[in-house]
């Protein structure tokens, strides 16, 4: 039969809360408890009765506690086939008890590391009894239950409830799978210190989860891996969708490029208006102005706090979300009228370096673009050197540039973009999209600045760029005909820096 009534258990684990109620259950149920160090004095300062692994073994605990269970007859109890003739038979003979569950956690690795803790603190955080125990129980689903983290606790006492202290076969090997992958990112963490890359993914599967309406369309299914409670305080509206999560990293990402007052609106990843200002207010008019239709269904993002003003002037407008790190009360009294509009109140959480994409069959792993050139980076290659006015224009270009999809042409003034060319196919495109769309919006180009993400093969943008009143320009270079570009700006007296750093966004 696969239903199996549980008469033995192993308890060792970290942490206590909620664990109550399970020892509780079973001593109730009759079943012999076995336990180590501060779970056994919980227990027995519960008036329940339990067995001391040491007295199981004949073995006291040492190295300091290094080594508690790692014993035959701990993890013969767990590991024997009450199926297999000779397991129950070489059980008998070296009086080896069955266990019947195993309720372990590990000690809690990556919030040593997260706490700056010394090394050596770090290392002795690094469990072998507890993912012994957990893989040993687990390979042995068969015949015992593992219940290999505090967050299952809840799960497994609804289901002793409802079984009466019983499980089938289908509830051991669900929670053997949920063990393999606790074991699994706990090795992954491991390896990602000794590596030093601590705030990377690579184990995803085994992160906090949660299903989405669907995918990036309705008949594609979809689930975000991660902890989105750690980096935001939902304050309004309804859930996130996939697209939103694009979206809102893309947000983000390109807002966290600026130190002073800023805002982003984004539309399918790409910045329809970024601005910076001296109040938020006004940051969200100047972004708002670069494309007034575009904004229409957003998600917009600032660095600073969101009161009444600010509220007053954006809530006119049909946004999905609203990021930002505090609001006044007034703010969110003005902004909640409606309903399903979200306003997410951003946490300080650090992001990995590195960025991982499914391709063909296999994944595609890269450190993430954290380039961004200054003044101080860019090498003045024209006649004529940039203004101080329009340097902090190029710089503020290139901030929205790296963000945005190739081929990109992105056209600003300083603070505030103008307009920009979006994923053509060619460089020439991408600037004639920008000055159009500069002008549907009213935007005059005299004296602006342009940016590219990539070298010009031509002198053909510059060109266009200075019949449209373009005044400094900044690209990569590295082109063979840059000194085509070059001498046409000092034929027309345009300035142009290089940075030496290319910014394709695929």
């Amino acid at each position: 039969m696969s239903s199996k009534k549980i008469q033995s258990a192993l308890i060792s684990v970290y942490y206590k809360d909620g664990l109550a109620p399970i020892v509780e259950l079973l001593h109730n149920n009759g079943v012999k408890l076995y336990s180590t160090g501060g779970t056994q004095t919980f227990i027995e300062e519960m008036g329940i009765p339990v067995t001391a692994v040491e007295d199981l073994t004949s073995y006291p605990s040492i190295f300091g506690g290094r080594v508690k269970t790692l014993h035959p007859k701990v993890f013969g109890g767990i590991l024997y086939r009450r199926d297999n003739e000779g397991d129950v038979q070489t059980a008998a003979q070296f009086e080896i008890p069955s266990i019947d569950l195993v309720i372990v956690d590990l000690y809690p690795f990556e919030e040593t590391v997260a706490s700056g803790a010394s090394e050596d603190d770090i290392i002795e955080k690094i469990d072998i009894g507890g993912i012994s125990l957990i893989r040993g129980a687990a390979k042995n689903f068969n015949d015992v239950l593992i219940v290999s983290s505090r967050t299952q606790y809840a799960e497994v006492l609804g289901l002793l409830q409802a079984k009466d202290g019983a499980t089938d076969l289908a509830d051991r090997k669900r929670f053997a799978m949920l063990a393999f992958g606790v074991s699994s990112h706990y090795d992954t963490a491991i390896h990602a210190y000794f590596s030093g890359n601590t705030t990377d993914i690579y184990d995803f599967k085994s992160l906090p989860n949660q299903s989405l309406r669907y995918g990036e369309n309705p008949h594609q299914s979809a689930t975000f891996y991660g902890d989105l409670n750690a980096l935001f305080e939902k304050l309004n509206g309804k859930e996130l969708s996939y697209n939103n999560l694009v979206d809102v990293d893309a947000c983000i990402t390109l807002l966290d490029e600026f130190t002073e007052t800023s805002f982003v609106i984004i539309k399918h990843t790409n910045a329809c208006g970024v601005a910076s200002a001296a109040t938020v207010q006004q940051a969200y008019l100047n972004a708002f102005a670069c494309d007034t239709i575009s904004a229409f269904g957003g998600v917009l993002a600032t660095n600073g706090e969101v009161d009444a003003a600010a509220a007053e002037a954006m809530n006119s407008l049909f946004f999905e979300i609203l990021i930002a790190p505090s609001f006044t009360e007034e703010a969110l009294t003005i902004l909640k009228t409606k309903k399903n509009r979200i306003l997410l109140k951003r946490n300080e959480v650090a992001f990995g370096k590195k960025m991982f994409k499914t391709l063909l069959n296999g994944v595609l792993e890269q450190d993430k673009d954290l380039s961004t050139e200054t003044a101080a980076q860019m090498r003045t290659v024209t006649e004529k050197a940039p203004t101080e006015s329009e340097l902090k224009a190029l710089e503020f270009a290139l901030k929205v540039c790296k963000h945005t999809k190739s081929n990109t042409i992105i056209l600003a003034k300083e603070g505030q973009l103008l307009a920009s060319g979006v994923g053509q196919t060619s460089r020439v495109d991408a600037l004639k999209q920008a000055i159009e769309k500069a002008a549907e919006f009213g935007f005059d180009l005299n004296g602006s600045v342009m940016a590219s993400d990539a070298f010009f093969p031509f002198p053909d943008c510059v060109e266009i760029a200075h019949k449209a009143g373009i005044s400094a320009v900044v690209q990569p270079g590295g082109s063979i005909k840059d000194k085509d570009s070059i001498a046409y700006c000092d034929a027309n007296g345009l300035a142009m820096v290089m940075t030496g750093v290319r910014h394709f966004k695929h």
